[in-house]
């Protein structure tokens, strides 16, 4: 089978890379190709139109792209817990979002991030007509240490704070799901209804969910797995990430939440981002489910 990542690999991917390296893909006779896109939002895309089997994608981005008409459901998580978060400097005066009011506020994906910044601000009493936004593309982390912008959303607790604490200008988060957003899951694996091998993909997540015990039960024997696939990232960065991000793994990739997707389904609808719901058969499935 075929697995298109949404970025390059990191340790967001920690279930996978050692499921493929410990031979738990083979196991279950399976043989999977590991694919980093050129462009992130390619992924999706590719298992639409039939040329992946599986994407790794966001249940945000999930629900607009069933309303633009793509094929595509979650039929797995990988990551159970927003990572997103609205990110300031640690020394600035913003001590809650009710001081932004006036500020720039950079972000890189349009849409989705200005409902959840949207729904932040609302719940400090301002609106987005109360901030400047900026699109900073992926320049994240560097545009708000610049001073170019004065807070950004969109940042990952598990990669931009430890990387602007390791350059020196250490930031603050303001967790999304602690500021009035519905929670959900961040990344999940997408496939297309219409073609989807439901039998594969269940020994796919079996493998995944067994890699996932392994690192739970082995957390430093399980990054130098991991961290010895690749020099690029035998970092400091990824070794902090990967403590980080190591508590938010699904351990049940297969289990689903019907409460999360409803939700969100509702807030990005109430948001006018959606201009109806879809019930969640259509949103997500558990594909152990007959």
């Amino acid at each position: 089978m075929t697995l298109m990542l949404d970025w390059f690999i990191n340790p967001d991917h920690g279930p996978i890379i050692v499921a493929q390296e410990l031979g738990y893909f083979a196991d279950v006779d399976l043989s999977v190709e590991i694919i980093a896109p050129a462009d992130p939002s390619d992924p999706p895309k590719m298992v639409a139109a039939g040329q992946a089997d599986l994407a790794i994608s966001y249940q945000p981005q999930l629900h607009l792209q069933i309303h633009q008409g793509l094929p595509l459901q979650r039929v797995g998580t990988l990551v159970a817990t927003p990572l997103n978060c609205l990110l300031v400097l640690e020394d600035s005066d913003i001590t809650t979002p009710a001081d932004l009011a006036g500020s720039k506020i950079g972000f890189s994906v349009g849409g989705v991030e200005e409902a959840v910044l949207g729904s932040i601000l609302r719940n400090h009493g301002l609106s987005l007509d109360d901030v400047e936004l900026i699109n900073v593309n992926w320049s994240l982390s560097p545009s708000l240490m610049s001073g170019q912008v004065d807070a950004v959303i969109g940042a990952y607790r598990n990669f931009e704070l430890n990387q602007m604490d390791i350059e020196g200008v250490p930031g603050r988060c303001f967790y999304v799901e602690e500021e009035g957003l519905p929670s959900y899951d961040e990344l999940i694996y997408v496939a297309n209804p219409e073609t989807m091998d439901r039998d594969m993909i269940r020994r796919f997540l079996a493998a995944t969910e067994k890699a996932t015990q392994f690192i739970v039960n082995h957390p430093q024997e399980s990054w130098d797995i991991f961290a010895a696939t690749s020099p690029e990232l035998q970092d400091e960065l990824n070794a902090r990430a990967w403590v980080d991000t190591l508590p938010r793994f699904a351990l049940r990739p297969t289990a689903m939440d019907v409460g999360r997707y409803v939700n969100f389904e509702a807030f990005l609808h109430d948001a006018g981002l959606v201009p109806a719901m879809n019930d969640v058969a259509t949103i997500a499935i558990d594909v152990t489910a007959e």
